[in-house]
């Protein structure tokens, strides 16, 4: 029983934590000491923890952003092509197109010469002594 309450308190930890919270608020919602939560946070396996909760929340926010990204272009663009918008508003909607696309293109560039730079360093390397003499 030990065990189990262990690792809810574990997991309400985690999850405050990779929320922003702070080692007292962590405690109240974990119901533990504060203490307890230095012991947790101090361990190398709560912060390897930690920090994949950590990964996975940002790739999960990621994801979202990009799936509504689609369509904020596409609400972009009709406001541009909208003749019974303002002006201003066309403008300012056609300036956010061109620099959206242009970081975008820019990002895309980015990881094709990253992705390139790792592959080359994946590569095996020739063992120097191992040359024929």
């Amino acid at each position: 029983m030990a065990r189990l309450k262990q690792k809810k308190v574990n997991e309400i930890l985690l999850q405050a934590f990779s929320c922003g919270a702070t080692v007292e608020s962590a405690a109240r919602k974990a119901d533990v000491t504060e203490r307890t939560v230095y012991r947790h946070r101090a361990d190398p396996r709560f912060q390897a923890d930690l920090r994949e909760m950590k990964a996975e929340m940002v790739q999960r926010a990621s994801a979202m952003l990009t799936a509504g990204g689609l369509a904020s272009v596409k609400t972009l663009v009709e406001m541009q092509q909208d003749a019974s918008m303002p002006a201003a508003v066309r403008r300012r909607a056609a300036r956010d197109v061109l620099e959206m696309s242009i970081r975008f293109r820019e990002n895309v560039d980015l990881e094709e010469r990253v992705r390139a730079v790792e592959e080359r360093l994946a590569e095996p390397k020739p063992d120097p002594g191992r040359e024929s003499k």
